[in-house]
């Protein structure tokens, strides 16, 4: 039940981190407005505003069990528009350090949703909330505060040619992403410095989507083939709604894949296993080639600063952007969102610090797994001191293990899934098996 009184509040950035914020917030504010510098397109399709829009994408299984929590039925509309659902073990290979994890029923369910599919479908349903309003074309320029500048109290914005001002809200949370300003914006209002962690791998991506036929890849949904020390490259097949595939290679420390036919062949036939190879050779193509560049997982440590706005919240990319091999942004986002309603109907004293700390130990699980893989590359650049040596050895034993072994394999899916944490690895059962 919708209870009222908090009176307007106001999101900014249209991306998934924002709706699934905005749908936090409905239950207890009066107004949600959501403002996004993009055209926002009625049918799915990738945005300027969403780079990775284009790329492989794919709910893990947590993201999906959060998001069908906020919204009835998300999973059976997705289905329904096309979306395969599929067990993410039985289904779909995962090469992990040169080798095949074993098969075998996980009882984990994906979605093989396209981004833009995914956020067209939620922004539907938040735009059908009687208290909603999404605004496209409306970029937030700055922060309105109180004269003393320890409350914000709206934001201005560019909107249609015209300055417009909100200075009403009681709540502004900024999710707009990778680019997001709140620390320029916390800067120029006299507030310390945000501690910035990096974990650099400048990983460039090129996707392309394919027709798919059912008997492919023997009927699999999938492959991912992963990059690891002493090979930079990596492949992902993934079917998607619509009948395609979506194919991508990448590469690392500056190898960087083609985006020609022949070349993306090429580079694709010197993985360690031939599926995407497989696929680019034989699939018709149903679009241009994209590419991303993706410098560094980056976590601003909110969670740390001394002194922050009341009234003022960050969430999604804009506090902790991932590497997107991983696919954790989505689900995070969808975490971070629930942390936030709860507080919320709680009636939280101090939202922020209670906000961001929650958020930041919902964050440290991926960030944890994001920093054991990728600070195993000696190119890779980022704080090892929070690597022990002794984990990282019996981790590497788990993965080749898992190779033979379908319940380390289940075990090793469930944490990359969101749905165990690292600690579940370490079990007097798992450890037993390793």
């Amino acid at each position: 039940m919708r209870t009222s009184g908090y009176g307007r509040a106001v999101v900014i950035g249209a991306s998934l981190a924002g709706l699934l914020a905005a749908r936090a917030l409905h239950e207890t504010f009066e107004e949600v407005v959501v403002l996004d510098r993009d055209t926002l397109p009625q049918r799915p399709e990738p945005r300027r505003g969403v780079p990775q829009g284009g790329h492989v994408h794919g709910l893990l299984t947590r993201g999906m069990q959060e998001m069908d929590e906020m919204f009835e039925g998300l999973t059976a509309e997705l289905i329904d528009l096309g979306a395969p659902a599929f067990d993410v073990q039985d289904e779909m290979h995962w090469w992990v350090d040169g080798q095949p994890l074993a098969t075998g029923p996980s009882g984990m369910t994906v979605l093989g949703a396209g981004r833009p599919l995914l956020e067209t479908a939620i922004r539907r349903r938040v735009a059908a909330l009687p208290n909603a309003d999404i605004r496209p074309e409306a970029a937030v320029t700055e922060l309105v505060t109180t004269p003393d500048g320890t409350r914000v109290i709206g934001v201005r914005a560019i909107a249609a040619g015209e300055e417009i001002t909100i200075d009403d809200a009681t709540m502004v949370v900024d999710a707009s992403g990778r680019g997001s300003r709140t620390r320029h914006w916390l800067g120029r209002l006299g507030y310390p410095e945000v501690e910035e962690q990096r974990i650099e791998t400048q990983v460039t991506y090129v996707t392309r989507r394919y027709r798919r036929e059912a008997d492919q890849l023997d009927g699999r949904y999938g492959t991912a083939i992963g990059a690891y020390p002493g090979n930079t490259r990596g492949g992902f097949a993934l079917a998607q709604e619509n009948d395609a595939w979506a194919l991508s290679i990448s590469g690392s420390f500056g190898a960087v894949p083609p985006m020609d036919d022949d070349g993306m062949v090429a580079w694709a036939a010197e993985l360690d296993c031939q599926d995407v190879a497989r696929l680019l050779r034989t699939c018709a193509p149903l679009g241009d080639p994209v590419k991303m560049r993706y410098p560094a997982s980056t976590r601003w440590r909110y969670d740390r600063i001394s002194r922050f706005p009341a009234g003022f919240l960050v969430t999604g990319d804009a506090m902790c952007s991932f590497n997107p091999v991983y696919g954790q942004g989505m689900t995070v986002a969808a975490l971070e969102a629930t942390i936030l309603g709860r507080l919320l109907k709680d009636g939280s004293a101090d939202m922020a610090a209670e906000f961001f700390t929650e958020s930041a130990a919902v964050i440290d699980v991926p960030w944890t797994t994001v920093a054991a893989n990728d600070l195993r590359f000696p190119d890779a650049v980022g704080d090892r001191s929070v690597l022990d040596p002794e984990p990282r050895a019996y981790l590497d034993r788990l993965r080749a293990a898992a190779v033979a072994d379908p319940v380390l394999s289940t075990a090793f899916l469930r944490v990359t899934q969101l749905m165990d944490t690292p600690a579940a690895l370490f079990t007097p059962e798992i450890a037993a098996r390793v």
